[in-house]
């Protein structure tokens, strides 16, 4: 084959297969962002490679040449199959069938690295855009062994989680990736890296995990719901989003609370730091 376009269109016809809207398939045909995407994992064969989303493969090739395994999680059944023909004689290729949001990835990433002895982790992925935010928070939340994570995700979307907090593009997303990793963005990608094209600008990032959390905080649960509560209510000062969330009791405890940690009174949600956050949530907790 020439080139991805060619290859992409022989497989979907072979198959008789057409992008599936409702699980946002957009098939990648261009061969320099593969190429980045892989070069910016810094894979090699200590590492295991969890691919969600592999569609056709046209990322799963390239991955399986440089990594010590890949596992690959697809939801479409339709995929496994395409999945399995192009890459069964392949010895560090496995596919599974199912939700990323349902599969046990510790337990995977455990076996694998008592029975391979891998060395790291590494999840690569062209991620469905309708359900990048709940992925990307549980690989985070979830609090695996892995050392990178680097996603093709929507720009707007990446933006925001790339952002240092307090920054123009800060949401209340782009605290918790800042305290779980450290994010930069690694390439834009147009539209016309598709078939069919999806309406949005892409962008790859690379989330690499912290090892130490960058803040101390009493309870990292209840920071980061005062965070939403801030975020809920974005137009509002944040004294105003966290009185009327409850989250200062009255508006003279948050004056208060505001005051003693040099904090105006009229402040925005997204003019904080996390270590601002941080502080609110154990002043809060303290006067409990």
């Amino acid at each position: 084959m020439n080139s991805i376009l060619e290859e992409t269109q022989f497989i979907m016809k072979k198959y008789k297969i057409r992008a599936n809207k409702s699980l946002g398939q957009n098939f990648l045909i261009n061969q320099n962002v593969v190429d980045k995407i892989v070069e910016s994992s810094n894979i090699t064969k200590k590492d295991l490679v969890i691919e969600i989303g592999p569609g056709l493969g046209t990322l799963t090739k390239e991955l399986l040449e440089k990594a010590g395994k890949v596992i690959c999680i697809e939801l479409d059944k339709k995929m496994i199959k395409i999945l399995t023909d192009r890459f069964s004689l392949y010895e560090n290729f496995e596919v599974i069938n199912g939700d990323i949001l349902q599969i046990k990835l510790n337990k995977i990433i455990k076996e694998e690295k008592e029975k391979n002895g891998f060395e790291t982790v590494k999840i690569v992925a062209n991620l469905p855009y309708y359900i990048t935010t709940p992925i990307i928070m549980k690989l985070l939340e979830d609090r695996l062994e892995l050392e990178s994570i680097t996603v093709m995700i929507q720009k707007e979307v990446a933006d925001r989680l790339i952002a240092i907090p307090g920054e123009r593009e800060t949401g209340a997303i782009t605290y918790s990736v800042y305290y779980y990793a450290t994010a930069e963005g690694i390439l834009e990608v147009p539209k016309d890296s598709f078939i069919p094209e999806p309406e949005v600008t892409s962008k790859v990032i690379k989330l690499t995990l912290r090892k130490e959390p960058p803040i101390e905080v009493k309870s990292r649960s209840v920071m980061f719901k005062i965070i939403k509560s801030a975020f809920m209510q974005r137009r509002k000062t944040l004294l105003n989003a966290l009185t009327n969330t409850k989250v200062f009791m009255t508006k003279e405890e948050g004056i208060r609370i505001l005051k003693e940690l040099h904090l105006e009174e009229n402040i925005r949600a997204e003019k904080l730091t996390l270590k601002d956050f941080a502080e609110i949530t154990n002043k809060i907790l303290v006067d409990e």
